[in-house]
């Protein structure tokens, strides 16, 4: 199973602008890939696109040797609750709910809170967030937020994650714990991993990087 963009284009605006610009590529199981690149230069465009966020103005995308684009949207909801995890820089956190009704926020939405239950706790328990369970994010420091954010995206064990600067808003400490975790995920579950970020050192940690120019893979 595979990521496969073949000839992927993207455009915005009146009269339209290039942002992705005529890419092909092909992310193989359980690879960890980096895409960096200055801002503007179109790495998380690309990465809403391999992602099922946003939909090229042309191209091919197959995930699974699905043709993403052509599925219905009931279908592609189906394939993003249970097989794609989101982390972004920003938590995005339902401010009414708890840390542990976050976490299992995907699960709820296809009916299976209770058969997830144990691994939430135990997600819980992993990310040093065992005693926070009954908190609401604005009870919780930056760091903690993006952990149950990053549980998660972890909750439907998805096999794919896309995160998009994930360590931005975070300090020294945080961020080095945010890439551990993305990091033994990827070697005990085996998750595809693509990651944007502007830090070299954490761009390095990944089996491959891709790096992107104005829209175009270098």
């Amino acid at each position: 199973m595979s990521i496969k963009a073949r000839h992927l284009v993207k455009e915005i605006g009146s009269p339209p602008t290039r942002i992705i610009n005529d890419i092909s590529l092909q992310i193989e199981e359980g690879e960890f890939v980096s895409l960096t690149g200055r801002s503007g230069s179109g790495k998380s465009s690309l990465l809403y696109l391999m992602s099922t966020l946003d939909s090229p103005s042309s191209g091919l995308l197959e995930i699974d040797r699905k043709n993403i684009l052509q599925m219905k949207k009931e279908e592609l909801n189906d394939f993003r609750n249970r097989s794609v995890g989101f982390v972004f820089q920003f938590h995005y956190l339902i401010a009414e709910l708890s840390a542990l009704e976050n976490i299992l926020m995907p699960a709820r939405k296809i009916g299976l809170v209770k058969s997830k239950l144990d691994f939430a706790h135990q997600l819980l328990k992993e990310f040093d967030l065992e005693n926070k369970e009954n908190r609401l994010p604005r009870q919780l420091s930056g760091g903690e937020q993006q952990r149950v954010a990053i549980a998660r995206a972890l909750i439907m064990e998805p096999k794919y994650i896309f995160a998009d600067e994930p360590t931005g808003s975070l300090d020294t400490i945080n961020s080095e714990l945010v890439m551990s975790i993305l990091h033994e995920t990827h070697q005990r579950l085996k998750t595809t991993i693509i990651l944007v970020t502007h830090d070299p050192d954490y761009a390095k940690q990944a089996n491959r990087q891709i790096h992107l120019v104005d829209g175009r893979m270098t």
